[in-house]
């Protein structure tokens, strides 16, 4: 089956962005791309009672915005538009995942970030912190990037529950994508502040070997990896320090605290959100039984 991949799309600039990147994915790995515009339920507040033309109105201009949205698509990305209803944006786009068996849920960053950069915003908030779907975060300023593709898929893997998840997804996207695969081990930078330095080189390393020879007994024979010790003060120190390729896109798992099958946005992940230059993917704790991939 034919994976499908969500785009959550406003009229706005980080609706653009979103749409960039998820025809991005869709054309590395052969998906078809689903442009979803969620507009309120039935159960609106009572200060906004129903009226029948304004909602043929509200219908008509949201069909009006997906199919401008829709023609800024490459013609090989097989695309189709819905206009869903949702007690909540976030709400109505998993739904629509779940509806679709989408593999992953694009959103846009919130508007006044930086170039490149992240800032989250609501609908990508409570995303993360309740979706059972992978959620990819597509940076300021994606509808004006020129990278086609994706060239490296990197991998911040840690040593709490939900690794071997995030392990998997990474290598599933970078085989799909024929993408290099980058292992960047965080341990020496993600220990409590007063742990002795040459424990902290010692851990890095052991970790590093670790996560290495995990990858290579799982990874198909066309796709290679590298491990990256991560160097710095702190996770943003890291990450601002790292080289990042413009089409490559980091993969994180979400928090310990994360109920099996659904995504909590941990410390380390927001940590390098403020850094990252790149698109990030979040992975649930475990895989969705039956999803996609």
């Amino acid at each position: 089956m034919t994976a499908r991949i969500v785009v959550g799309y406003t009229a706005t600039d980080a609706g653009a962005d979103a749409v960039a990147l998820g025809s991005r994915l869709a054309a590395a790995t052969g998906a078809e791309l689903d442009l979803v515009l969620v507009l309120p339920g039935e159960d609106r507040s009572v200060i906004t009672p129903p009226d029948a033309s304004y909602d043929r109105y509200l219908l008509g201009q949201a069909e009006t915005w997906l199919a401008e949205a829709a023609r800024t698509i490459p013609d090989a990305v097989t695309s189709r538009s819905h206009v869903r209803f949702g007690d909540s944006f976030a709400e109505g786009l998993e739904a629509a995942a779940h509806e679709l068996a989408a593999s992953h849920i694009v959103v846009g960053a919130a508007n006044g970030g930086l170039r490149g950069r992240h800032r989250l915003g609501t609908v990508a908030n409570e995303l993360l912190h309740s979706s059972d779907v992978p959620v990819v975060l597509a940076p300021e300023g994606s509808r004006r990037m020129e990278a086609t593709g994706i060239t490296r898929v990197t991998a911040a893997i840690g040593t709490r529950p939900g690794a071997e998840a995030l392990l998997d997804e990474s290598i599933a996207l970078a085989a799909a994508t024929g993408a290099e695969l980058r292992l960047l081990s965080l341990v020496s930078v993600d220990l409590p502040a007063t742990v002795d330095t040459g424990v902290i080189r010692i851990a890095g390393a052991a970790h590093a070997d670790d996560v290495l020879s995990r990858a290579l007994d799982a990874l198909p024979d066309d796709v290679e990896a590298e491990v990256v010790v991560a160097r710095g003060d702190s996770i943003e120190d890291a990450v601002a320090h790292l080289a990042w390729e413009p089409g490559e896109i980091a993969v994180v798992g979400s928090s310990r605290l994360a109920q099996p099958r659904r995504l909590f946005l941990g410390s380390t992940a927001a940590k390098m959100l403020h850094e990252l230059p790149v698109p990030m993917v979040v992975v649930p704790r475990t895989r969705q039984e039956g999803a996609s991939r």
